[in-house]
């Protein structure tokens, strides 16, 4: 399977440090929908989304006795075409790739990294909180590190055309902030937590250039 699949096991498949599905997703929303109003806000159709999801994860070959199976030259994402006119609301297609990052068994930035990363947020000089933010990122397994970075990437793009699509950095960062980073138990500091979740994300996308800027994508 694609969704809920841990990262490291679906990227080590791929043979990728970032997942097809996501490169795919993305592609679709920067040809057709950067300058959609509230791209990423805005809720897709959810019978769609889930429609899309059980494509990805089950449209194998089948054996004559029923069991998939899973030829290493023909993995579905490549067969899948997000231009077809079933998935022309650009919001499906960015609704199912939230869909795909809420549903990881560990958040794209990990577990480990979450109380560091709230109290790097939390620290008042800006270039050590940066300095801190940009050394913890680093430190991900290159899966999580490469895939974040493609993301912000992403969202970066997003961001270009705020004018018309009417998302700010804080926008990306409340739809963002839950979607990529949680704890790994909730100690009832949900909503606190929430703050700092949006503002890590908010500020891995302002600072872009500083906090990825010593390691290619591998």
């Amino acid at each position: 399977q694609v969704f809920g699949c841990r990262l490291e096991m679906l990227c080590e498949r791929e043979k990728s440090t970032v997942p097809r599905f996501v490169r795919l997703c993305t592609e679709a929303v920067e040809k057709r929908g950067l300058d959609a109003d509230g791209i990423y806000r805005v809720s897709g159709n959810l019978a769609v989304i889930q429609k899309l999801r059980f494509l990805v994860d089950h449209e194998r070959a089948l054996t004559t006795d029923g069991r998939f199976m899973f030829p290493a030259d023909l993995v579905q994402e490549e067969k899948l075409n997000l231009d077809e006119s079933e998935w022309e609301d650009i919001h499906v297609v960015t609704g199912a790739l939230k869909l795909f990052f809420r549903e990881l068994p560990e958040p794209l930035v990990p577990y480990g990294f979450f109380t560091d990363i709230v109290e790097t947020v939390k620290m008042m000089d800006h270039m050590d909180k940066v300095d801190r933010l940009k050394c913890l990122v680093l430190n991900m397994p290159p899966p999580n590190h490469d895939t974040l970075k493609f993301m912000c990437l992403h969202l970066r793009r997003v961001l270009e055309r705020s004018d018309t699509n009417r998302m700010t950095t804080q926008n990306i960062g409340i739809v963002f902030g839950p979607t990529l980073m949680r704890p790994e138990r909730d100690n009832g500091n949900m909503a606190v937590n929430m703050i700092y979740q949006n503002q890590a994300v908010e500020l891995i996308l302002s600072e872009f250039d500083h906090i990825f800027g010593t390691r290619g994508l591998s």
